[in-house]
């Protein structure tokens, strides 16, 4: 920790999930900060393996293969290479830089993704996800339980066949609210990062009105601007929207005016 970092002295909350909490908060320690490692989100694996199996089966059927998260990579890529090598006419695509590092990792290169803002949208801009590419093509996605259905329908409306396989399932935190509370009555939590909607809405409805209070005071840093829309519906009243990712977080926390 450096104590005279620009975050020296502040309890940061990370609530990624713990699979991919260790980078930010590392980073928050680097910067002189305490980080409080607090997932808002659990992940385990689907409750029902089939349908991974069944798309794994098939794999050289499709021209695209779209991991929404790091967690999807997590929990569908070992049974895929498993299998064999990863197809060589199977296009990967990720949402996020995360996600692409994530597969880099265990040897899918070529990832189509967006560079600047990351979402389904900016993944549904990119020309390898046009009409001409993917009409009559079918597509495979990777992801958690719920979520958009963006991507999907629009790459039907596009023509494409679309399978949507649920590899992992996203739950509340488990140990419910009591370090957070312990931290806001003791004078020493400064701020929160948020990056999931979901999360954010866990969150609030574990709290109690004193948790809510607390919250409403806690500036909240979010690197996505849905996050932040999502995060004002729910009544937040110090949010701040900063770039994407961990360096847009990081680049938001040490720009923030601290009150003395």
């Amino acid at each position: 920790m450096n104590p005279t970092g620009p975050l020296a002295g502040k309890t940061i909350v990370v609530t990624r999930p713990r699979a991919q909490a260790g980078s930010l908060a590392a980073a928050i320690a680097e910067q002189g900060g305490r980080p409080l490692i607090f997932p808002l989100l659990e992940i385990a694996p689907a409750a029902d393996p089939q349908p991974l199996a069944a798309a794994v089966a098939r794999l050289t059927d499709y021209a695209l293969a779209v991991f929404i998260s790091p967690n999807a990579v997590d929990h569908a890529l070992p049974a895929i290479l498993a299998r064999g090598p990863w197809p060589a006419g199977l296009l990967p695509a990720a949402v996020g830089q995360g996600t692409v590092k994530e597969l880099a990792a265990h040897g899918i290169a070529g990832c189509v993704a967006p560079r600047e803002r990351f979402d389904s949208e900016a993944l549904l801009a990119l020309p390898e996800l046009a009409g001409e590419h993917v009409a009559g093509q079918r597509v495979a996605i990777f992801r958690g339980d719920g979520g958009r259905e963006l991507l999907a329908e629009t790459l039907r409306a596009r023509g494409a066949e679309v399978d949507c396989i649920t590899c992992y399932h996203r739950s509340g935190p488990a140990s419910g609210v009591a370090p957070l509370l312990a931290a806001w009555r003791a004078g020493q939590l400064d701020a929160l990062t948020v990056s999931s909607s979901e999360g954010l809405r866990y969150l609030v409805d574990l709290l109690d009105a004193e948790g809510r209070a607390h919250l409403q005071k806690t500036p909240v840093f979010v690197p996505h601007a849905r996050i932040a829309e999502n995060a004002r519906a729910l009544g937040l009243g110090n949010i701040i929207l900063t770039d994407a990712a961990d360096a847009g977080i990081l680049a938001g926390l040490g720009a923030y005016n601290w009150p003395a």
